[in-house]
């Protein structure tokens, strides 16, 4: 069924780790079958069935991980047969799980175990209990697939995944306008982003002669400018994915989801995927002056603005997703700047806090309450030495840049989205009219 590059590992240890990697595709695809069906399982066998596959995944990734950092180890690469191959070239389906791979794989299921468990209490008798956790599932698929892929092409299918399934949670409520619209808006902000990822993906393979991540070193030989092309389009793609730079606009929006799919999305996993991208690609992005450049000053601009809307946010979980660009700018500063181990530490510790924050977010305001009166009712604001080191009109202008999270999305609509539009409208009119409706025949009326 595969070839494995690595003779040190027996038939049951690769077959434990597909299964990990598997299992919540498995699921899923089970439990639509029964819906499929008309059966309707209960909240407690979704939910303990899905704790399962989660709790599994998480110690099958734990053992993996104790093995794969042990000194001298270099980690395993398997090939899963061909996706599809034409008379001149194949697409076959690598998985790579090595030391970059490995922890985000656990953290990935760790977070799960931890974010279903809350589930469990939180959306309890709710309608839409069972899609959730399906949901859950199918995200959790897709994040470890992008996160065990051996190539950008594996790595597209788990991307698109988990962006699909962002997309169905930020609509989580569906009987209310403003939750679906908002996931539009985030649909589309995607599909601008994934416009670059296949851009990167199709010149990667005229270029380069394939995206496996275990040849992109050999691109290096390329001419630089096709490097530099191919670096700036996974660049903006990732931007898309963490709505860093041109892409700040979304994150906010995304909050319109239940509490526990903020977290796991837009805390931990979802968000943190841009730059997982960027260090898999790290040696075409440090191939590259002009991309480490761009990266550096998309970074530090995303920072600088989400530390402004940061503190200009009126509600818990607004605040948290600025918060959490603010973090992502400089993660991007410093795989920009080839800091790869400072990296990684700042996405693994990043997201447990910022998980922890969006699932505490609900009773925030109370927690606020109980230590106000513990200090006697004297909490003082912060930063208000910062501010005073700042002039009163240059204080108004930035909290005006800070309400118009930088007018990055103005811009987006302006440049991109209304000149769409209007050629779709010009379009619209090689479209035959729609005809008056015919009467039924068997109307009375």
């Amino acid at each position: 069924m595969w070839d494995c590059f690595e003779s040190g590992l027996n038939l049951p240890v690769k077959t434990f780790l597909l299964l990990a990697l598997a299992l919540p595709g498995v699921l899923f695809l089970v439990s639509g079958l029964l819906w499929f069906l008309g059966v309707r399982p209960s909240e407690r066998l979704v939910a303990r069935a899905s704790q399962a596959v989660y709790v599994f995944s998480a110690i099958t990734f734990t053992i993996e991980a104790i093995r794969i950092f042990t000194p001298g180890d270099l980690g395993l690469e398997m090939q899963l047969g061909d996706w599809f191959a034409t008379a001149h070239s194949h697409f076959g389906v690598p998985v790579l799980i090595d030391r970059l791979s490995v922890p985000i794989l656990w953290l990935t299921a760790l977070l799960m175990v931890l974010v279903s468990a809350f589930s469990m209490r939180y959306l309890h008798r709710d309608v839409g209990y069972v899609r959730f956790f399906n949901l859950l599932n199918l995200f959790s698929f897709g994040a470890f697939l992008v996160a065990a892929a051996g190539s950008i092409d594996v790595l597209m299918g788990g991307w698109e995944l988990v962006g699909i399934t962002s997309v169905l949670l930020i609509g989580f409520f569906q009987q209310r306008p403003e939750p679906v619209g908002n996931a539009l808006k985030v649909y589309g902000y995607y599909r601008i982003a994934d416009v670059f990822l296949i851009g990167a993906v199709l010149l990667g393979h005229v270029w380069f002669g394939g995206v496996e991540f275990a040849h992109l070193p050999a691109a290096e030989g390329g001419a630089s400018t096709r490097v530099t092309v191919v670096a700036l389009l996974m660049i903006f793609a990732a931007c898309g994915k963490s709505s860093v730079g041109p892409f700040l606009g979304w994150l906010p929006r995304a909050m319109e989801g239940p509490t526990p799919s903020s977290a796991i999305f837009y805390g931990s996993i979802s968000v943190h995927l841009g730059a997982f991208l960027l260090l898999r690609a790290e040696p075409v992005i440090l191939a590259s002056p002009v991309a480490q450049a761009v990266l550096v000053v998309v970074g530090l601009g995303s920072a600088v603005i989400g530390t402004l809307t940061h503190r200009s946010s009126t509600d818990a979980k607004t605040l948290l997703a600025h918060a959490t660009q603010t973090q992502l700018g400089l993660i991007f500063v410093e795989i920009g700047l080839g800091w790869t181990g400072i990296a990684m530490w700042h996405m693994g510790g990043h997201a447990v806090i910022r998980t922890a924050q969006f699932l505490r977010a609900p009773s925030m305001l109370h927690e606020h309450h109980h230590v106000y009166r513990a200090s006697g009712g004297d909490m003082k604001p912060t930063g208000s030495h910062l501010e005073a080191m700042i002039p009163r009109n240059i204080q108004v202008w930035l909290y005006r840049l800070a309400i118009g999270s930088g007018f990055y999305e103005a811009a987006l609509e302006r440049l991109l989205i209304q000149p769409v539009c209007r050629v779709a409208g010009w379009l619209s009119v090689l479209e035959p009219a729609p005809g008056p409706r015919k009467a039924s025949t068997d109307s009375k009326h």
